[in-house]
């Protein structure tokens, strides 16, 4: 049986909340309907006509990309323009595009956690910690036969997360009094006369951006005409993602070797380096997949010896190599496109766990626009 698009990108979402990406950032649904069903799902670094000629070609409903299509907006729609097509034949083909960018690039276990892994590195933190987000305690009290449906309510509105785990939350017993007075309309109980009943005490986690929404779910759920909860924020820091890695190789090794190790970890044919005048040997890696160059202040005050990521300019080469931090420019496809067998092989064994009976399939017609000579 096909699936729902939106229950494939729930899926995605428990990787890489969409809360994570970045402000500037368009992560998200870009085209077509969530409630459409599928059978199959494509994954790409990019949308391009190549790779939409060929999910149509394996009848995928649903494409997830890296990259949106519309980081930058869209403020007209014209056929006869490329971008116009390329919209036009995923309507057409009636196939929906997802995408998963920054909120990607900043998971545990995402972009930059895989490139650190894939290269070696231990003693791994975020090179630019996530804002931390305001969490409350949400305390409800609910009758034994009604806790499931109020817990589930509320986690699927969006409370319950902690770091990389959803549904978080904690249950204990009882005996809840109350007297219904006149006027009142009481699932247990008579008017005037004091109730006592065994009830559930429900806690979880809920986040700024979520409270109105969870509170909401909760009072649709509860059975009881006065809901008696409590909401109280908390100090927790809630910042256990972010931009880039850090690490240590496990020992130094020179820039020229830390390089070829890198292209030989990438499977590219060239990298471009620089920075590293006096020979100094390197250990403490920055790593940040795509265009990540904006972020080499960060890097240098972490203790990086060597920065490595992608679409470096000439002028921040400059600044770096000034400096006295060491880079190594990897590319921006071949720095992001390592989370790709990543993505594949975690949809392969949730959906399988999920009994959602969907084949996941990675496009062979995505290619980085640049070639070496």
């Amino acid at each position: 049986m096909a699936v729902a698009n939106k229950e494939i990108v729930k899926l995605v979402e428990n990787l890489a909340p969409l809360r994570l990406a970045e402000e500037w950032d368009n992560s998200g649904w870009q085209l077509g309907d969530p409630g459409a069903p599928t059978a199959k799902v494509m994954l790409t670094l990019d949308i391009t006509p190549p790779v939409v000629e060929e999910a149509a070609a394996a009848g995928a409903g649903l494409i997830i990309s890296h990259h949106p299509m519309f980081l930058k907006g869209l403020k007209n729609l014209c056929l006869d323009r490329p971008e116009g097509k390329l919209i036009e034949a995923l309507i057409k083909k009636d196939i929906a595009v997802y995408s998963a960018h920054t909120n990607l690039d900043s998971a545990a276990g995402g972009v930059n956690s895989v490139l650190a892994e894939q290269l070696g590195l231990i003693e791994v933190d975020n090179m630019l910690p996530g804002k931390a987000e305001q969490l409350y305690k949400l305390v409800v009290f609910v009758p034994l036969e009604q806790v499931e449906q109020v817990r589930t309510a509320i986690t699927e509105a969006g409370a319950g997360w902690i770091g990389n785990y959803r549904d978080c939350a904690f249950q204990s017993t009882g005996i809840g009094t109350f007297r219904p007075l006149e006027g009142s309309k009481p699932f247990i109980g008579q008017t005037g006369l004091l109730e006592k009943v065994e009830e559930f005490r429900l806690e979880t986690i809920v986040p700024e951006k979520d409270k109105k929404s969870v509170i909401a779910a909760m009072l649709n759920a509860h059975p009881y005409e006065e809901v008696a909860y409590d909401l109280y924020p908390l100090a927790n820091n809630t910042a256990g993602h972010g931009l880039g890695r850090i690490g240590c190789l496990p020992q130094e090794v020179s820039l020229g070797d830390f390089a070829k190790l890198v292209k030989m970890t990438l499977q590219v044919d060239a990298v471009r380096l620089g920075g590293n005048e006096h020979g100094k040997p390197v250990r403490k890696v920055a790593v940040c997949g795509g265009a990540g160059a904006s972020l080499w202040k960060q890097a240098l005050s972490k203790g990086a010896d060597v920065y490595v990521t992608g679409d470096i300019k000439y002028h921040e080469a400059l600044d770096m190599s000034t400096a006295g931090l060491s880079f190594i420019d990897a590319g921006h496809f071949p720095t992001e496109r390592i989370i790709l067998p990543v993505l594949y092989k975690y949809l392969i064994k949730v959906c399988s766990k999920h009994n959602f009976a969907v084949d996941i399939l990675l496009s062979q017609k995505q290619n980085d626009v640049f070639v070496y000579v």
